[in-house]
């Protein structure tokens, strides 16, 4: 069995009105997946409606940044089919994405796992999506209860600013999987 498919999920806890923010963390995360062959899904993002398909969503946001090569790698991302939208999610996680792991430095202890046996998911074939909360209130709390697991990549429960962990839990994990 070959390993498993990995995820950014970026959660969006910001207001209904694109921001700059906005744009930023989807290059940067589209620029982390790209580097580590991993997938990346946004989960509530205010996407004006002429834009509809992936394709035409990473069209709007590489016009509009220098980042990742003016949005090239986001763009390649979605015509490889490695880039989706979704609504905020009711009850739960679109299945195709796999076991949805949050990332908090809050973890319930109930919930919490290691880099370790997140990566050993992924070598026994399971995917996974890391779902990162993005604006100054992360996932809301309702929401931070889908996920059967919670992943803190820090050794203590340290707060990262959004772009230090999404580079820390995608270097960690792409070192322990070999991909660097």
């Amino acid at each position: 069995m070959g390993r498993g498919r990995i995820t950014i999920g970026l959660y969006n806890s910001y207001d209904q009105n694109f921001r700059e923010p906005h744009r930023r963390v989807i290059a940067r995360a589209g620029d982390l997946a790209r580097a580590y062959d991993m997938g990346l899904a946004l989960f509530g993002f205010p996407i004006p409606e002429n834009a509809r398909t992936p394709k035409e969503i990473a069209e709007w946001v590489a016009g509009t940044t220098t980042i990742g090569g003016n949005g090239k790698n986001f763009m390649e991302m979605a015509e490889a089919g490695r880039f989706n939208c979704f609504p905020y999610p009711g009850k739960g996680f679109p299945p195709q994405l796999g076991e949805v792991i949050l990332t908090t430095c809050r973890t319930d202890p109930k919930k919490q796992v290691s880099l370790e046996e997140t990566v050993g998911m992924v070598e026994r074939g399971q995917s996974i999506t890391l779902l990162f909360g993005i604006g100054p209130h992360g996932v809301p709390k309702n929401v931070m209860s889908i996920p059967r697991y919670n992943l803190d990549i820090t050794p203590g429960g340290f707060s990262l600013e959004t772009a230090t962990a999404l580079g820390a839990v995608c270097g960690a994990l792409g070192a322990r999987l070999n991909l660097i």
